[in-house]
Parts: C-alpha cells; sequence; structure tokens
C-alpha cells in the first residue's frame, strides 16, 4: 500500500551514518529506502568523499539522481557523472594550507574532481583507501606544498588525517589561521577538513531542495559529525545518528539508534510519512 509521505526529500551522510561500522549497509536499509522512493520520496547522499569514492556506493543503493560530494563542494548527476557544481579553493590558499600542515607535521591529502594525493604512504593511507575504494596518488619526492603550487591545482577540500586524541586541537590550530574564504571543519574523529566557505552540506541540501522544487522545510537532514551541522540546521527536521558527536547532538533530534543499528532506516519509518 502507497504511504503518503510528510517529508519528500532526505539527505544522509554515508559515513558513520547510514553505512556500518564494517562498511556495509544492510539489506533492512536498502529496503526501507527503496520503499520510500516507491512512495515518491527522493534520497540523497552528502559526503565528505570525492566522486569516486562515493559513486560506486550511491549506485549500489539503487540511488539517482544527485550526490553532494566533498562537503558539498561537488554535486554529480548519478546517472551520467556530469558534474553540475565545483566550488574549489584557490592555488595561493591551498598552497598556504598545505604548508601549514606541513608545518604541523600532518598526514595530508589534496583533492582535485576525480582524483586525490597524499604526501604519506603509511598504514592510515592504507586504511583510507580500503573505505572509500579509491587510490591516492602519491606525492613523495617534493612537498605537497610544493607540488600543489606547481601545478596550480585549485582542489576543492585539503584534508589532514589526525590521531583522535589530536583532532580537536588540529582543529583548532588549522582554524585560527583563518585561511581567506576557508572553513574548517571535522569529519570524522580522524579527519579534519579544509574547504571553501562557500559550499557545504547545508547548501548542497539547499541546492537539491530547489533543483527538486521542495520547500527546505519539507526535508529531512541526518548525520553524525560536525561537518554535517550546516544540512542539520538547514533541514526541516534535523536528525542526529546516536553515535554522533556531541557537538552535533547538541544542535540535532538524536535517534536512539547508532548506524550499527540501522539508525537512518528507522528515521524515515518513523518521520518520512504521514501518520495513518
Amino acid at each position: 500500500m502507497t504511504q503518503k509521505i510528510k517529508y519528500p526529500l532526505i539527505v544522509s551522510d554515508f559515513d558513520g551514518t547510514l553505512v556500518k561500522s564494517d562498511g556495509t549497509v544492510s539489506d533492512f536499509s536498502k529496503s526501507t529506502i527503496k520503499e520510500y522512493m516507491k512512495n515518491g520520496g527522493i534520497f540523497a547522499i552528502s559526503t565528505g568523499r570525492m566522486p569516486a569514492g562515493i559513486l560506486p556506493r550511491v549506485k549500489e543503493l539503487g540511488l539517482s539522481g544527485f550526490a553532494c560530494c566533498a562537503q558539498g563542494s561537488i554535486i554529480v548527476d548519478v546517472e551520467t557523472n556530469e558534474v553540475i557544481l565545483q566550488g574549489t579553493i584557490p592555488n595561493e590558499i591551498a598552497v598556504q594550507i598545505c604548508e601549514k600542515m606541513e608545518e604541523m607535521g600532518l598526514h595530508i591529502h589534496v583533492y582535485d574532481l576525480w582524483e586525490y594525493y597524499s604526501n604519506m604512504d603509511d598504514d592510515a593511507l592504507k586504511m583510507y583507501e580500503n573505505i572509500v575504494k579509491a587510490k591516492a596518488k602519491l606525492i613523495l619526492e617534493k612537498p605537497i606544498s610544493k607540488f600543489v603550487k606547481e601545478t596550480g591545482l585549485c582542489p576543492c577540500k585539503i584534508l589532514a588525517m589526525v590521531h583522535p586524541a589530536d583532532n580537536e586541537r588540529v582543529r583548532v590550530e588549522l582554524d585560527n589561521q583563518s585561511f581567506a574564504g576557508c572553513n574548517v571543519t571535522r569529519s570524522s574523529i580522524y579527519l579534519v577538513e579544509v574547504g571553501s566557505a562557500t559550499y557545504s552540506k547545508g547548501t548542497s541540501l539547499e541546492f537539491l531542495s530547489k533543483k527538486y522544487n521542495i520547500p527546505i522545510e519539507n526535508t529531512i537532514a541526518i548525520g553524525d559529525q560536525v561537518n554535517d551541522l550546516s544540512m542539520i540546521e538547514a533541514a526541516g527536521l534535523g536528525l542526529a545518528v546516536q553515535n554522533a558527536d556531541e557537538a552535533l547532538k547538541s544542535k540535532a533530534t538524536v535517534l536512539k539508534d547508532t548506524h550499527d543499528e540501522d539508525a537512518v532506516a528507522k528515521a524515515i519509518l518513523q518521520y518520512a510519512y504521514e501518520e495513518i
């Protein structure tokens, strides 16, 4: 029986929110999302991942429409791979960010549209590559800041892999640099990211809302980390999974389940439909 939808657009984070700790999305979650779309709802992913790291997973879920990548700075058509939006960091600022991260001795990733570059070849990189299923291009023969300067690269984001105990210290130190036109955020306990302040998961939600002609007050956003805050605040209903960062929980309606307990699917069943 067709159910009447209350929130016709749901935008979910991927890692730590929809996907389980083992990297899988359960059959229950897949079928719940499929049923929601069958009833007329639109379900989209907004992630920090680059397009190459998320498009295969989005297609695995049977989603169409758009995937919002790199904290909202890239939006891609899922079916055609056409890039609808691409925001970047100016080369001069990107060099400054890399130089500061190098000064701090950090493991750095620099993201272009379809590729990313790493200044370290270590176990942390191998773990990251295994998660996103995309290999980094190694820049080991020179500082990555020099590579960025020489190539004129204007990246969509620059990421530092850190020990969880150092995450907040690194985030604050980078944020205090006030890189022009940039925003510093945390996308996991291991990742601190710098991107264009013009774009965020909030702006990607606004893009989808306008694209589908759905009032933003009729949208749901679901996340787990500080980088999800902008879309949580922009949505009509902002939800945080139980395993979310406390800073996000304080701004959202908190779900009772974690990502390992199918929190997104259960949220769809609880909130997405009109009460019968």
